[in-house]
C-alpha cells in the first residue's frame, strides 16, 4: 500500500507543561479529529487536577479518548496502552476523523509506533514472589541472573527491575533477548504527522512552576487527600506521579506547605528535563521540531502538522 491511501495520525509530543494540550486543540478545531491520550498520568481517573488533564469544557468540545479510563488500583502498561490506543485510533479512521496523540510518555509512544517484544506470560507466583522483593534485593539478584538488564536500569527503579527479574525467571531468557522482535506497531500502517515540542528551557520550567501552584490548591490537595484514604500501596504508578508524593507529604505533616511547593516544582522541571533530553534524542531526525515558546494558536506550529509534513517513524 503506498503511503498516499495510508491514514494519517497527528502526534504531539514533549515535556510536561510545554503546550502539548492546547496545541491539540488548536488542531482540532480545524477539522473533523479525535485527540488520544498519550500521558501515562493522564490515564488515571484519580488525577485530573495533579495530572492536568484537560478541562470538562475542553474534553465536550473536542472528543478526547484515553483521559481518566483507569482506576488508580489497575496500573496501565506500555503494552495495554498502546492497544487501546491502536483501538481509538481504527474507530477515529471509521469515523473519518484525525487521530491526534498527545503526551509526553515516550515509552507508550514508542510501544505504539514500534511494537511491543512478544513475552510469554508470566507465572503469576513468580510475579508475586518477585514484586514482595526490596528493591535493592531485586536488583542484586538480577545482576546475578539478567546482568545486562540489571547495568541497564537504576537500581531504585522499582518497577523496571521487578519486570527485568520476573521475565527472566519466568522465560529463562532476560529481556534484551524478546526485544530483538517486535510485533503489533503501527508505524508502517499510517502516515505519521508528528511535532516535537522543545521550547527554550527557562520557559519552560517557568510554566513547570506555575503548573504545580495551580495543582496544589484545594482540588489538588483534595484529590490527594482521597488517594491517599483508599491506602493503596505507594509502589503503584498513581501513587508515584510527579505532585502526588508532595501533596502526601504536606497533608502527612512531613512537609511544611512552603517545603512541599518548592518540592513540587522541583520535581516538575527535573521531570520535565528527562522528558525534554528523551524527546531531543531518541525520536527520529526527520520528525519536526518547535523550539519557541508556544502559543497555543500559534500558526507555525500548526502548520507543521498539516498534511504535506508527514515524517518517517
Amino acid at each position: 500500500m503506498s503511503s498516499s491511501s495510508l491514514p494519517a495520525v497527528a502526534l504531539i509530543a514533549g515535556p510536561t507543561a510545554s503546550g502539548k494540550s492546547g496545541l491539540a486543540l488548536a488542531l482540532a478545531r480545524r477539522s473533523a479529529s479525535v485527540i488520544v491520550n498519550a500521558d501515562s498520568a493522564q490515564v488515571y481517573r484519580d488525577l485530573r487536577i495533579v495530572s492536568a488533564r484537560p478541562s470538562i469544557t475542553e474534553e465536550e468540545e473536542v472528543p478526547h479518548r484515553l483521559y481518566g479510563t483507569r482506576d488508580g488500583a489497575s496500573p496501565c502498561s506500555a503494552a495495554e496502552w498502546a492497544a487501546d490506543a491502536r483501538r481509538e485510533i481504527e474507530i477515529a479512521h471509521g469515523e473519518g476523523r484525525l487521530p491526534i496523540l498527545v503526551g509526553g510518555t515516550g515509552l507508550y509512544i514508542r510501544t505504539l509506533l514500534e511494537g511491543i517484544a512478544p513475552v510469554p506470560a508470566i507465572d503469576p507466583d513468580i510475579r508475586e514472589a518477585v514484586r514482595r522483593l526490596p528493591v535493592a534485593e531485586a536488583h542484586a539478584a538480577l545482576a546475578r541472573e539478567d546482568a545486562e538488564a540489571a547495568a541497564r536500569l537504576r537500581p531504585s527503579d522499582t518497577t523496571r527491575v521487578a519486570r527485568a527479574l520476573e521475565v527472566v525467571r519466568s522465560t529463562g531468557h532476560g529481556l534484551a533477548h524478546w526485544q530483538r522482535e517486535r510485533t503489533g506497531g503501527i508505524e508502517d500502517r499510517v502516515v505519521l504527522r508528528p511535532l516535537l515540542l522543545l521550547p527554550p528551557r527557562p520557559w519552560l520550567y517557568e510554566r513547570c512552576d506555575r503548573r504545580f501552584d495551580e495543582m496544589f490548591q484545594d482540588q489538588g490537595i483534595a484529590e490527594v487527600s482521597l488517594l491517599l484514604e483508599r491506602g493503596l500501596d505507594p509502589a503503584l504508578p498513581v501513587m508515584r506521579a510527579i505532585g502526588v508524593r508532595e501533596i502526601a507529604a504536606f497533608l502527612r505533616g512531613e512537609l511544611g506547605r512552603e517545603e512541599a511547593l518548592e518540592a513540587g516544582r522541583r520535581a516538575t522541571r527535573q521531570y520535565a528535563k528527562r522528558q525534554y533530553t528523551w524527546f531531543a534524542h531518541q525520536p527520529p531526525d526527520a520528525w519536526p521540531r518547535w523550539n519557541g515558546p508556544l502559543d497555543t494558536a500559534d500558526s507555525g506550529a500548526l502548520a507543521l502538522l498539516e498534511p504535506g509534513n508527514a515524517a518517517a517513524a
